[in-house]
């Protein structure tokens, strides 16, 4: 006697086309706004040469927005795609598995999608937290795979845009053919799927829109807390820093007239105050208040070319990004700043004491702290 295993039939009301297409309908976008905002944060981050001088340093909160949309927009994708799933989940179960080529690259499309998205969204969201639970490099994983989720979301696309046209709207064919006791409770569902994400961008958001942080419940970062009212992401017992005594810090400028300056030289030089925001990777940012010496006299002073680019090399001895590099827009803004003083106040050791890079319109990583060594490149 045979044994005849039949799939499983699902019976629940709204694992339908429509509601796919209506929650897709935000899961898009939401993809593709991290998705450019995530390449803006990758090429700032880890320009190629032919684009590393023709990054802009205006407007100065450039990577505050990207970046805050980046996450923002990542963090409200997640129960957008969990009710996704939801509603095609039983699909599945159909059988047979494979019903022709075009189902077949449907179903690779599906999967490679789904894999994908929830990788992305899932390190994505330990990387705000600074928590790294895997043995290979989250920066270039993270951004090959974000290649392949929208490959496999175009295609997915294609192969599901008739579906998806028959079911976009409520006068559609797909949807009138539907049971029109459904509307109710679809529109219910799509209403709790929209508060499920109005809720966890409100309670997060307020790390790098700062009206909304007294809101902050899950966000891993505050923008208030911190060593003079600035989260710090790396320390100096961290980074292998430390306090560095002030008798024996040098600031060392290469170029075509190197020279030396001590603490106490770089205080007498012209102090100029700006009004920047460090913006990090993690999505967190805030403004402050910096105090400090303009790059672009201290390059003037070495003779370098105008066009010249800078490296820029800290005393830290761990850690990633212990050298940055500016190019040419930002290294002859008048805004960027070799900073002594935040706040009105001397730079905590945290904050990069004796002296830190503050830039406009840069990544918070690349805002190197404890620099040692400015060196003009050709």
């Amino acid at each position: 006697m045979k044994l005849r295993v039949s799939p499983p039939v699902f019976k629940g009301r709204l694992h339908d086309a429509r509601t796919a297409t209506s929650i897709g309908r935000w899961l898009g976008p939401a993809f593709v706004l991290c998705f450019v905002t995530g390449l803006v944060s990758h090429f700032m981050q880890h320009p190629p040469d032919w684009l590393a001088d023709h990054i802009p340093s205006r407007p100065s909160w450039g990577y505050r927005v990207t970046q805050g949309l980046h996450v923002a927009s990542g963090i409200a994708a997640v129960p957008l795609l969990l009710a996704k799933l939801w509603t095609v989940y039983p699909r599945l179960f159909e059988w047979p598995p494979l019903r022709s080529a075009r189902h077949a690259l449907e179903r690779l499309s599906v999967a490679v999608l789904v894999a994908g998205a929830v990788f992305e969204l899932a390190t994505g969201l330990l990387n705000t937290a600074q928590w790294y639970p895997w043995p290979f490099s989250f920066v270039p994983v993270h951004y090959a795979v974000a290649w392949l989720v929208t490959g496999a979301l175009v295609v997915h696309l294609a192969v599901k845009a008739p579906e998806i046209r028959a079911h976009w709207s409520r006068r559609s064919p797909g949807t009138l053919a539907l049971p029109a006791q459904d509307g109710a409770d679809r529109r219910s569902l799509l209403t709790a799927v929209g508060a499920a994400v109005g809720a966890v961008t409100l309670t997060t958001v307020g790390q790098s829109v700062t009206p909304l942080k007294d809101l902050i419940l899950f966000a891993p970062r505050h923008p208030d807390h911190g060593p003079q009212a600035l989260p710090v992401n790396r320390t100096a017992a961290a980074a292998g820093v430390g306090r560095v005594a002030d008798e024996e810090y040098r600031l060392v400028v290469a170029g075509p007239r190197p020279y030396k300056l001590t603490l106490d030289e770089l205080r007498t030089l012209p102090q100029h105050e700006v009004e920047l925001p460090i913006a990090c990777v993690e999505g967190w940012s805030r403004s402050a208040h910096w105090t400090g010496v303009r790059v672009r006299d201290l390059l003037e002073r070495a003779g370098a070319p105008v066009d010249a680019r800078v490296r820029v090399v800290s005393l830290q001895l761990r850690g990633g990004y212990r050298v940055s590099e500016l190019g040419r827009e930002h290294a002859r803004d008048p805004l960027t700043l070799l900073a002594l003083r935040l706040n009105g106040e001397e730079l905590d050791p945290d904050h990069g004491y004796p002296a830190r890079l503050i830039a406009p319109n840069r990544p918070g990583v690349l805002q190197t702290k404890w620099v040692g060594r400015l060196e003009v490149l050709s």
